[in-house]
């Protein structure tokens, strides 16, 4: 499952030049196990006691789960009727089950070749999500059938099974049902040992409007009238495998899809929204291509007779691996051949073959628990380990060493090294050291300005995302302007190389590496890149000439953080009229660029009004907190002020702990970390408490490096104004 819609983390690499210094790779190595120390005389507190998490009682078993549900998609309910093939293991009056919003009718257990014994109470245990079947008498061992009837709520929380707003090509709103149960929201469908090493088989049925689509993890076997509504048929799978609840799915709405068979004969299928089939091709044929690729990788084929991949409107991972039915956000799935950017073709292929990987491991092969569904781990690790890679100059896409950093102190040895060659170290572990305070700031932008001849894009993008860093450290001091010219200074030499336009001969890596420089240097305020920027945007707007998919993200920022309040009413407009859900996030994800304090806090308004689905408003108030300053104590305030509804909107789920993380972590005030403590202590979010220490700590981390390194770093730009390193 993925967690984020952000593009994944690439192999990093830094650049020395001349001989390799072991003296400084020793120092490097020898100092991360005083990271724990230093974070206690911070005084950061352990995580507060939870009390033990009890698994479900074992003396009685699922085998098969035949399962009836009937969404209306007007009332926002379903009814269910379960009936699940169950072993009693051991004698017992009461049967343990999870159970979440959900209110049982009726429930009773037959022995097989007895009499049926109907429960005489339901005792819900809501904290912990569980409900017990009491029995007058007792169940004895062997096999038997447990029925339930009960009805449930087709929610907005984007789990469990829950509604998603849609809008058709009519422009009428309407809703699908849909499913998302990992890690422990099987339990708001149906009564179920919602545990992922409780397998079991699984018959589906769904009662669904007539002109609906209705998909599960299985393909149809029988589609007939229901009998008590004429509008209403009654849909009918195969049954599953063995497998565990999580993975369970089932989804009703309207839509279209595009088709294919993978070599091994597996339909493979794309749903799409009503009238955009073209845009699942791209999918399709990544799926078509990478289901045979898993098959002879494995050496296991594929065990379900098909796979469908289908686009969700309100969905809050980025995508779901449920066996046969893999569910993902539009912008996961979703490809416009003319208006799609190349990084959006990168992560549509990462995440389908991210997820059709998850069919074998997860799906085929379950881990007993794991941290998604535990919720929090509490190991206590005794060091700090770090993966660390270094490879040399003799061959720059080989690792030379690889090792991972266990212990307090390493000596690193290389061998055949020649003193004109160099040596490249993971950048982001140099970055941590200057955090950590083990080595300067400045020998680490040092390092990074020998990077202005590499051309490749992963080298940039790790760079960038580093700079980002130190701008936002650097934002709370008075020479903010000194760490864009830095950026400036980095950055131009390779935007003068790329251009603006793609040359013969490019290929998918150039179109990325040209949007991320450009969008680095409007952001830093580069002269020519801000004045063309507005130039495209202007003839973008008044239809003169499109902006290519590619660019569009870094003018739109460009324009935006050097633009007025004239400047985000086009780009509000821009998003209302988008048809794309790619283009939407697309402008979504700058709006917090701009800099006016009346322009954020409209921004902030945005992020929670109708026009932003619930899963993006996350990014866009993210996407303020990271803008600038101002922008981060907007963003602050605006969450405390609109907690209850923000809280409500995403429980349990990961997206809160998403937006406690992109809000605060860029705070570089003690203080800071006190007021965040202190608010989640009267505003609990149980789900984000680790996420909430953790903020606190990067946040304590930040001042220390704020108070360690601020003047050296502001000498040594000043420094640099005054005689510029040759380029």
């Amino acid at each position: 499952m993925w967690l984020a819609a952000a593009a994944p983390s690439l192999a990093r690499r830094l650049l020395f030049l001349g001989p390799p210094p072991p003296s400084l790779l020793l120092l490097l190595l020898s100092r991360s196990s005083r990271r724990r120390r230093r974070l206690h005389s911070l005084g950061l507190a352990a995580m507060p006691e939870k009390r033990p998490f009890e698994r479900l009682p074992a003396d009685v078993s699922p085998i098969n789960y035949s399962l009836c549900l009937k969404p209306d998609l007007l009332d926002f309910t379903f009814e269910g009727k379960l009936e699940a093939a169950a072993q009693v293991r051991q004698a017992t009056n009461q049967i343990v089950m999870n159970c979440a919003d959900i209110d049982i009718i009726t429930a009773s257990y037959a022995p097989e070749g007895d009499e049926e014994i109907h429960a005489t109470g339901f005792n819900y245990q809501n904290e912990d999500e569980k409900v017990t079947l009491s029995f007058p008498s007792t169940l004895q061992t062997g096999m038997g059938t447990l029925k339930i009837d009960f009805v449930g709520e087709l929610n907005d929380k984007m789990k469990g099974f829950y509604r998603s707003k849609y809008t058709t090509p009519s422009g009428e709103v309407r809703y699908a049902a849909v499913t998302q149960f990992e890690a422990t929201d099987a339990r708001r469908a149906f009564p179920c040992w919602d545990e992922p090493a409780i397998k079991a088989t699984f018959d589906i049925s769904l009662v669904v409007p007539k002109d609906r689509v209705a998909l599960s993890n299985m393909n149809v076997i029988d589609r007939k009238p229901y009998p008590d509504d004429e509008n209403l048929v009654e849909v009918k799978f195969a049954r599953t495998p063995v497998m565990s609840t999580y993975l369970v799915a089932f989804v009703v709405g309207e839509y279209d899809f595009v088709e294919t068979r993978s070599k091994d004969g597996v339909c493979v299928r794309v749903y799409t929204p009503v009238g955009k089939a073209e845009q699942g091709k791209f999918a399709l044929e990544v799926a078509a291509k990478t289901l045979p690729f898993y098959k002879d990788y494995f050496n296991v084929p594929y065990p379900l007779p098909k796979i469908d991949l289908i686009a969700i409107a309100d969905f809050a991972a980025g995508a779901m691996e449920n066996w046969g039915l893999v569910t993902y956000r539009e912008t996961a799935l979703l490809i416009d051949p003319k208006n799609s950017c190349s990084s959006s073709r990168q992560w549509v292929a990462l995440v389908v073959g991210h997820e059709l990987a998850h069919q074998w491991f997860g799906n085929l092969v379950t881990m007993v628990f794991n941290i998604y569904y535990c919720g929090f781990v509490r190991e206590d690790y005794p060091q700090w380990m770090v993966p660390i890679t270094i490879s040399t100059s003799e061959d720059s896409n080989q690792a030379k060493l690889k090792i991972l950093m266990d212990k307090p102190e390493m000596n690193v040895v290389l061998k055949n090294v020649k003193p004109d060659q160099w040596v490249k170290v993971n950048l982001c572990f140099f970055l941590s050291q200057a955090r950590a305070g083990i080595i300067s700031t400045v020998e680490v932008l040092k390092v990074m300005e020998a990077f202005v001849n590499e051309p490749n894009y992963t080298v940039w993008s790790d760079l960038s995302c580093n700079l980002g860093i130190l701008s936002t450290l650097l934002s709370h001091t008075d020479f903010y302007e000194e760490i864009q010219e830095f950026v400036k200074d980095v950055f131009s030499p390779i935007g003068e190389r790329l251009g603006w336009d793609p040359k013969p001969g490019e290929g998918h890596l150039d179109a990325l590496l040209r949007g991320l420089v450009l969008g680095k240097l409007g952001k830093a305020g580069h002269k020519a890149t801000l004045e063309e920027a507005r130039r495209r945007f202007k003839d973008h707007v008044e239809g003169k000439q499109i902006l290519s998919a590619d660019l569009r993200s870094p003018v739109y920022l460009t324009v935006l953080k050097h633009g007025d309040g004239t400047t985000l009413d086009i780009m509000l407009k821009l998003h209302k009229q988008a048809d794309m859900q790619e283009e939407k996030n697309r402008i979504e994800r700058v709006l917090g660029a701009t800099l006016l304090p009346d322009l954020i806090q409209k921004v902030l308004t945005f992020a929670l009004s109708e026009e932003v689905r619930p899963q993006d408003t996350v990014s866009v108030i993210g996407g303020v907190a990271g803008g600038s300053k101002h922008g981060r104590k907007a963003a602050w305030k605006f969450i405390k002020d609109n907690w209850e509804e923000l809280y409500n909107r995403y429980q349990g789920g990961f997206l809160i702990s998403r937006l406690i993380k992109l809000s605060v972590e860029g705070f570089a005030v003690d203080k800071m970390a006190g007021e965040v403590k202190a608010f989640f202590e009267s505003h609990p979010a149980p789900s984000a408490e680790r996420t909430i220490q953790q903020c606190c700590e990067n946040i304590l981390l930040n001042a220390a490096w704020l108070k360690r390194d601020a003047d050296s770093i502001h000498q040594y730009l000043l420094q640099r104004k005054a005689s510029p390193p040759p380029v």
